[in-house]
Protein backbone atom coordinates (compact mmCIF):
# COMPACT_ATOMS: atom_id res chain seq x y z
CA UNK A 1 0.00 0.00 0.00
CA UNK A 2 1.00 3.42 -0.61
CA UNK A 3 -0.19 6.64 0.58
CA UNK A 4 -0.04 9.72 -1.17
CA UNK A 5 -0.20 13.44 0.26
CA UNK A 6 -0.69 16.39 -1.63
CA UNK A 7 -0.19 19.98 -0.88
CA UNK A 8 0.45 23.48 -2.93
CA UNK A 9 -2.92 24.33 -4.68
CA UNK A 10 -4.88 27.58 -4.67
CA UNK A 11 -5.70 30.16 -6.39
CA UNK A 12 -3.62 32.89 -8.33
CA UNK A 13 -3.84 34.96 -11.40
CA UNK A 14 -2.87 34.51 -15.27
CA UNK A 15 0.68 33.99 -15.73
CA UNK A 16 1.40 33.41 -12.10
CA UNK A 17 2.85 30.65 -10.57
CA UNK A 18 2.23 27.85 -8.16
CA UNK A 19 4.19 24.11 -6.85
CA UNK A 20 2.26 21.39 -6.03
CA UNK A 21 4.12 18.66 -3.59
CA UNK A 22 2.49 15.38 -3.44
CA UNK A 23 4.67 12.88 -0.47
CA UNK A 24 4.40 8.96 -0.32
CA UNK A 25 5.02 6.87 2.62
CA UNK A 26 4.18 3.01 3.23
CA UNK A 27 5.29 0.82 0.41
CA UNK A 28 7.84 3.36 -1.60
CA UNK A 29 10.10 1.45 -2.33
CA UNK A 30 7.91 -0.54 -4.88
CA UNK A 31 7.12 3.01 -6.80
CA UNK A 32 7.57 2.63 -10.43
CA UNK A 33 6.43 6.25 -11.66
CA UNK A 34 4.91 9.19 -9.89
CA UNK A 35 2.96 11.48 -11.86
CA UNK A 36 0.33 14.04 -11.92
CA UNK A 37 -3.45 14.05 -13.31
CA UNK A 38 -5.81 16.64 -13.46
CA UNK A 39 -9.52 17.30 -13.68
CA UNK A 40 -11.41 20.10 -14.71
CA UNK A 41 -15.49 20.69 -14.19
CA UNK A 42 -17.31 18.30 -15.98
CA UNK A 43 -13.94 16.89 -18.00
CA UNK A 44 -12.05 13.26 -18.00
CA UNK A 45 -9.18 12.96 -16.12
CA UNK A 46 -6.13 13.74 -18.11
CA UNK A 47 -1.81 13.22 -17.37
CA UNK A 48 -0.27 16.40 -16.80
CA UNK A 49 3.22 14.68 -16.36
CA UNK A 50 4.77 11.88 -15.08
CA UNK A 51 8.21 11.07 -13.94
CA UNK A 52 10.07 7.11 -12.90
CA UNK A 53 12.25 6.23 -10.20
CA UNK A 54 15.67 6.88 -12.61
CA UNK A 55 13.88 10.57 -13.16
CA UNK A 56 12.75 10.24 -16.36
CA UNK A 57 10.22 12.50 -17.30
CA UNK A 58 7.29 13.50 -19.86
CA UNK A 59 4.50 16.19 -19.82
CA UNK A 60 1.52 16.61 -21.64
CA UNK A 61 1.92 18.85 -25.01
CA UNK A 62 -0.50 21.67 -23.16
CA UNK A 63 2.00 22.45 -20.22
CA UNK A 64 5.53 21.68 -22.30
CA UNK A 65 7.72 24.83 -21.26
CA UNK A 66 5.10 25.69 -18.25
CA UNK A 67 5.66 22.94 -15.96
CA UNK A 68 8.19 20.71 -14.72
CA UNK A 69 8.06 17.44 -12.97
CA UNK A 70 10.88 16.50 -10.58
CA UNK A 71 11.47 14.25 -7.98
CA UNK A 72 13.27 14.16 -4.53
CA UNK A 73 13.98 10.09 -3.77
CA UNK A 74 15.33 10.59 -0.58
CA UNK A 75 12.38 12.67 0.57
CA UNK A 76 10.00 10.40 -1.14
CA UNK A 77 8.33 13.61 -2.99
CA UNK A 78 7.36 14.50 -6.18
CA UNK A 79 7.02 17.91 -7.06
CA UNK A 80 5.41 20.19 -10.24
CA UNK A 81 6.31 23.58 -10.70
CA UNK A 82 3.95 25.24 -12.46
CA UNK A 83 4.57 28.52 -14.42
CA UNK A 84 2.68 30.92 -16.65
CA UNK A 85 -0.90 29.33 -15.83
CA UNK A 86 -3.42 29.84 -17.34
CA UNK A 87 -6.98 30.30 -16.73
CA UNK A 88 -7.76 26.80 -18.59
CA UNK A 89 -5.10 25.18 -16.27
CA UNK A 90 -7.94 25.02 -13.45
CA UNK A 91 -8.50 22.06 -12.30
CA UNK A 92 -8.50 19.31 -9.38
CA UNK A 93 -5.03 18.30 -9.31
CA UNK A 94 -4.08 14.32 -8.36
CA UNK A 95 -0.96 13.00 -7.68
CA UNK A 96 -0.19 9.49 -8.30
CA UNK A 97 1.62 6.42 -7.89
CA UNK A 98 2.18 3.74 -10.14
CA UNK A 99 3.19 0.32 -8.28
CA UNK A 100 3.50 -2.70 -10.49
CA UNK A 101 -0.45 -3.30 -12.37
CA UNK A 102 -2.09 -0.77 -9.46
CA UNK A 103 -2.82 2.89 -9.56
CA UNK A 104 -2.76 4.78 -6.19
CA UNK A 105 -3.92 8.60 -5.77
CA UNK A 106 -3.92 11.24 -3.80
CA UNK A 107 -6.84 13.19 -2.25
CA UNK A 108 -6.43 16.21 -4.99
CA UNK A 109 -5.75 19.52 -5.02
CA UNK A 110 -7.55 22.74 -6.41
CA UNK A 111 -5.95 25.06 -8.58
CA UNK A 112 -7.43 28.10 -9.94
CA UNK A 113 -6.52 30.51 -12.54
CA UNK A 114 -8.00 33.68 -12.54
CA UNK A 115 -7.76 35.37 -15.80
Amino acid sequence: QVQLVESGGGLVQAGGSLRLSCAASGSIFSINVMGWYRQAPGKQRDLVAAITSGGSANAADSVKGRFTISRDNAKNTVYLQMNSLKPDDTAVYYCYALVGPSFYWGQGTQVTVSS
